[in-house]
C-alpha cells in the first residue's frame, strides 16, 4: 500500500480518522487535506495539503506528489447547513465524489472511503430496524445527495471494478470535535452544555428516537472496513451501520446519573422535521454478518467517556 489521502480532514470525522490512521500507518504515510487551514496544531501534526474537494487537478496532483492509493473523501455538506446552501451542497457533495470515482477509473488510485448516511432514508422508509435493502426516499439535500451518491459508487463498481467502499453513518457523537451543522448535533452539544452550565435547550422534541453512534466505533468501523478483503464487501452501495438509538430524554437521563441537578428543555425548530424523516433504529446485520462489525459503546458507557474527557479538557 502506498499512502493515504483524507479530502475533508478537518472536519468533525476527518480529524479524529487522520489520527486514528496515522498511528496505525505512520504519520508520513497520511496525508490530511481541506479546502483550509483551520486548526494550527492539527495542521502542522504531520503532511497536509490545501486542497478543495471540487478541484479535480488539485486532488490528482497531490495523488501523484505523494504515491496515494487510498483516498477517504469525507468532505461534505451536513444536513442542517445543506438544506440552507442546497445548490452548494449538491455541488460538493456529488462532484467530488465524481473526481474521486474518475481518479479510481483512470487507475491513479486503489481503494476509496465515502460516506453515507441515514439520511438517505426517508419518511416512507420503516422506521423500525430499518433494514439494508428498504424504501428510499430522502426528503433532504444531504440525503438526497448521499442516496446519488450510493447509486454511482455501485456503478462505478459494478462497471468499472472501482474498489469503493461505504457505511451509513448514524448520528455521530465526539468530545474532541465540535459539532458540524447535522441534525444529530444535539447529542454532542447536551454533554458541553451540562458541564458549561447545568442546562440544555434541545432543537428536537423529547421522544424523538434517533440512530447513533460514539465516534471512537464509528472511526474503528470506517478503519476495519477498508482494511476488510475486497471479498468479504459484498455491498457496493453502502452498509447500515448501528450501535445505538435513543431519545434527547434518555440521553437526559443518562447524564443525571453523574449529574443529578441537570435540567433540560426543549425548543423544536426546522431539525425537527429532518429528523422525523429519518429511522429510530438501524438493522446492520449486513455489515455484522460480511466484515464482522461489532460496536462496543451503549449509551451510558459513552455518557460517562463523554463527561470524563470534556471535564479534563476543561481543565
Amino acid at each position: 500500500m502506498g499512502a493515504i489521502l483524507i479530502i475533508g480532514a478537518c472536519g468533525q470525522i476527518g480529524t479524529e480518522l487522520t489520527k486514528k490512521l496515522r498511528s496505525i500507518y505512520g504519520t508520513d504515510n497520511v496525508i490530511a487535506s481541506d479546502v483550509r487551514k483551520t486548526d494550527p496544531e492539527f495542521v502542522e501534526s504531520g503532511p497536509f495539503e490545501v486542497v478543495n474537494a471540487l478541484d479535480f487537478n488539485q486532488i490528482e496532483q497531490v495523488i501523484e506528489q505523494y504515491n496515494i492509493t487510498d483516498v477517504y473523501l469525507m468532505a461534505a455538506l451536513l444536513s442542517a447547513t445543506a438544506e440552507k446552501n442546497p445548490a452548494f451542497a449538491w455541488d460538493l457533495n456529488m462532484n467530488s465524489l465524481f473526481h474521486v470515482l474518475n481518479l479510481a477509473k483512470a487507475g491513479k488510485i486503489e481503494k476509496i472511503f465515502w460516506p453515507s448516511s441515514i439520511a438517505v432514508f426517508g419518511p416512507t422508509t420503516p422506521k423500525q430496524n430499518t433494514p439494508q435493502y428498504t424504501v428510499m426516499e430522502p426528503s433532504t439535500v444531504y440525503g438526497i445527495s448521499k442516496q446519488s451518491g450510493e447509486r454511482w459508487c455501485e456503478y462505478y463498481h459494478n462497471l468499472y471494478g472501482v474498489d469503493v467502499r461505504s457505511i451509513r453513518y448514524p448520528g455521530l457523537i465526539s468530545w474532541s470535535t465540535l459539532p458540524g451543522g447535522g441534525t444529530t448535533d444535539y447529542a454532542v452539544d447536551i454533554y458541553h452544555k451540562a458541564l458549561e452550565n447545568g442546562t440544555y435547550n434541545c432543537f428536537l422534541s423529547e421522544e424523538t428516537r434517533l440512530p447513533m453512534m460514539y465516534m471512537d466505533d464509528a472511526i474503528r468501523a470506517t478503519v476495519e472496513i477498508m482494511q476488510a478483503p475486497a471479498e468479504n464487501i459484498k455491498i457496493r452501495s453502502s452498509y447500515n451501520l448501528s450501535a445505538m438509538d435513543f431519545t434527547p430524554k434518555e440521553i437526559t437521563e443518562s447524564i443525571k446519573k453523574h449529574m443529578p441537578d441537570f435540567t433540560i428543555s426543549y425548543e423544536p425548530d426546522f431539525r425537527q422535521k429532518i429528523a422525523d424523516s429519518w429511522p429510530q433504529s438501524i438493522d446492520d446485520s449486513s455489515a455484522r454478518e460480511d466484515w464482522n462489525w461489532k460496536h462496543e459503546f451503549d449509551l451510558d458507557a459513552m455518557t460517562t467517556d463523554m463527561l470524563e474527557h470534556l471535564s479534563a479538557k476543561a481543565e
